[in-house]
């Protein structure tokens, strides 16, 4: 437990330097405080010089590295360049991929990266709502809660009538696993201080009708005036996919990871969790780190999603896939209580570290 602690608290001071520090792993291969009332716009980032680029704004990824101090390292004919300070590498980005790597964990963009003039250009509208919060949350301070953390709701996905993913064969499935895993990280958010309220506490589903269900789980956390909401699940995909994802609402204006249109109707929709993208961003992202560094397993990327469980949220949440049962590998790991004991412990971890990372903005606010 000492040891335990002691790892949280480096987690803790790890998001006490400047910007959100996510540390130097190596890059994985590609695989009832006061809130806001609106999101907030970045307080100290001038505008970059945009192109038009697929009709939407993109900005140099030359600019970007100048504005942050950041050295560019090119890859034959510029398609791809990895920005490094001091501190060791810090961004990787790759021609015509929506995702990139911070400081060793996998993000998604809403627009790909492009090649233009013998340069990799960056949408605007991804700067300024994913990697911008990520980079520098202290820039969008005014859209964090005024206080810390004090209320978590805890979702174990699905129940009763509705199993979830299962492996038959192991005879696993979604809805046990899940509520297994609340009920260790239910015990390791309480000992280091935070009130958990679970959304279902034994297998039993809150509705037969899935809609209402989904929306019953987010009237539970709205109604406890909740700080953080987890939505906790396991996965299902072709049989060789293994590792975490972890989503946060997608921002306003933005498409979700797994959409590749333009047309989007709800991207026009502003959803009451909106007005906690960039805390949704750096819960999210704190999270997905801890459980990454904590399994070693791959990394499925931290991407963007209007689940139905997310969109009508009071407070910042995200959903985390915890894994693929559909992969007899993981599945089998999944099925020890050491390892869903290691799952809440990370996603606890994550948890820790983002409430350090409020409580030194708002110290360093103060001074």
């Amino acid at each position: 437990m000492v040891r335990r602690y002691a790892r949280s608290l480096l987690l803790v001071l790890a998001a006490c330097g400047v910007g959100f520090s996510w540390g130097l792993a190596q890059t994985p291969a590609r695989s009832a405080p006061t809130r806001p009332a609106a999101a907030a716009k970045p307080a100290k980032v001038t505008p970059f010089e945009t192109v038009k680029i697929g009709g939407e704004d993109y900005v140099d990824v030359r600019d970007f590295a100048k504005r942050f101090g950041l050295k560019a390292a090119w890859e034959t004919k510029n398609t791809s360049v990895t920005l490094s300070d001091a501190r060791g590498v810090r961004f990787d980005f790759e021609k015509d991929q929506r995702d990139y790597f911070t400081d060793g964990i996998r993000v998604f963009l809403g627009d790909a990266v492009r090649l233009y003039k013998e340069s990799l250009w960056i949408s605007r509208t991804d700067i300024f709502k994913i990697i911008g919060p990520l980079l520098v949350p202290s820039d969008y301070l005014e859209a964090f809660p005024a206080g810390a953390p004090k209320v978590i709701v805890l979702d174990p996905g699905h129940g009763g009538i509705d199993p979830g993913t299962q492996n038959v064969k192991l005879k696993l499935n979604e809805k046990s696993m899940a509520l297994d895993v609340v009920a260790r990280l239910k015990k390791s958010l309480e000992l280091r201080g935070w009130k958990v309220i679970l959304a279902r506490s034994t297998d039993k589903e809150l509705s037969r009708n899935k809609v209402k269900d989904l929306l019953m789980r987010t009237d539970i956390a709205n109604k406890a005036k909740a700080d953080i909401f987890l939505s906790i699940h396991f996965n299902a995909a072709p049989d060789a996919i293994a590792g975490v994802e972890t989503y946060s609402m997608t921002p306003q204006g933005m498409r979700s990871t797994g959409d590749y249109s333009t047309g989007d109707p709800m991207s026009k929709t502003v959803f009451p969790n909106n007005r906690f993208d960039v805390p949704n961003l750096v819960l999210g992202g704190h999270i997905h780190r801890a459980l990454v560094g904590e399994l070693k397993t791959p990394d499925r990327g931290f991407k963007r999603g209007r689940w139905g469980v997310l969109r009508m949220l009071e407070c910042p949440g995200v959903l985390i896939e915890c894994g693929y049962l559909s992969n007899d590998a993981e599945a089998r790991r999944i099925g020890t209580s050491e390892w869903r004991q290691r799952i809440a412990e990370g996603i606890a971890d994550g948890v820790q570290a983002y409430a350090g990372t409020i409580a030194v903005m708002r110290a360093n606010e103060a001074k």
